[in-house]
């Protein structure tokens, strides 16, 4: 097993001698990288290394290649739509329990639009259809508590009348 240090300096690893092998193939990975086997305390080339020398040898070196490897980094979803989206869930559960929704579901229709605003102009983020989601169930839990503050006033209307009347 082995550590590698990457493009952006950071440390990867461990990874076993065959995935090394293939980063080396690649490209991902030449001579000049820095190692740290398991065990030891001195990090090194891959070409000072015994086991992987003969692979270094058969691929030919790159001119203005990097000394590390570069590993993708991983997109992240935007906050705003994640925080939408739990506000949204949050809002139709166990907001309709108390204010009909209302303390969820405003924060829930602010924070999709807010992230809908940053994918327009910065279409490459990820988590747009959790800021669609989001918003669609904010609105609906609004829509759902409308329907409930009617339902109860509907029932309590008649007999509200009737008391407004023996005034």
């Amino acid at each position: 097993m082995y550590k590698i240090i990457g493009a952006d300096g950071k440390e990867y690893g461990p990874i076993s001698v065959e995935v090394l092998r293939q980063w080396i193939a690649e490209g991902r990975a030449n001579g000049e990288t820095r190692v740290l086997p398991e065990g030891a305390t001195d990090w090194k080339k891959i070409a000072d290394l015994p086991e992987l020398k003969p692979v270094v040898a058969t691929i030919p070196p790159l001119a203005g290649a990097p000394a590390t490897i570069s590993l993708p980094a991983r997109p992240r979803n935007n906050s705003y739509a994640v925080a939408g989206l739990t506000l949204g869930i949050l809002a139709l559960t166990l907001g309709l329990c108390c204010c009909y929704g209302f303390p969820f579901s405003i924060p829930g229709i602010i924070c999709s639009t807010l992230a809908l605003n940053q994918f327009k102009q910065d279409p490459i983020q990820q988590g747009r259809g959790l800021a669609i989601a989001g918003l669609v169930l904010s609105i609906l839990s609004i829509v759902v508590g409308i329907g409930l503050v009617i339902f109860a006033v509907s029932f309590s209307g008649p007999d509200l009348w009737r008391r407004i009347h023996r005034l």
